[in-house]
């Protein structure tokens, strides 16, 4: 296989993760930002669930009424490299991160602790005392790394399919 495919790529992610912007999703990113959870979760999630889980996972999207409602009532923050998002989170009335997602070619690039650092900054700017979220077991490590602690595992059935996830919490400096 010619290596230089991948190596490309990589050096485009390292030379510009300082360029990344951020800022806040409009209803035309709804595309987009779907297409980047299905290829993230498809991606990404593999090692921890397997295929029905992630074809169970990945259905949400096919709900259009509940995504349109996260971009028009929740904080939802883009990451943008030129004109391509790289990543996406959302914070639900302050206190609940209720998606956190980075493109699957933009993994360990730093993008996640910026958006994460920025989804804090808007809690504590609402003055929110604590987060929390519910994770998938591929996201736990990364949640641990930021300060939040595992409050419980959870089973959520779908469809008859079990889906594992993490209720955790983060309590924020005041």
């Amino acid at each position: 296989m010619d290596h230089q495919g991948p190596v490309r790529r990589t050096d485009l992610c390292l030379r510009t993760q300082y360029d990344i912007a951020f800022r806040n999703a409009v209803p035309n990113d709804l595309k987009e930002l779907q297409q980047l959870f299905i290829d993230t979760v498809s991606s990404v999630c593999k090692a921890d669930y397997n295929a029905e889980q992630i074809k169970e996972w990945t259905s949400s999207i096919e709900n259009k009424s509940r995504w349109s409602e996260i971009i028009s009532k929740q904080f939802v923050l883009v990451a943008q490299l030129t004109d391509k998002i790289v990543g996406f989170a959302t914070l639900d009335k302050g206190v609940y991160i209720y998606l956190f997602y980075v493109h699957k070619d933009f993994q360990g690039q730093g993008i996640a602790r910026k958006l994460y650092a920025k989804i804090e900054e808007e809690a504590k700017r609402q003055e929110q005392t604590e987060l929390t979220c519910d994770v998938s077991k591929t996201a736990r490590p990364f949640f641990r790394k930021v300060g939040f602690e595992v409050i419980k595992e959870q089973i959520v059935v779908r469809q008859n399919v079990e889906l594992i996830n993490l209720k955790m919490k983060k309590r924020l400096n005041e």
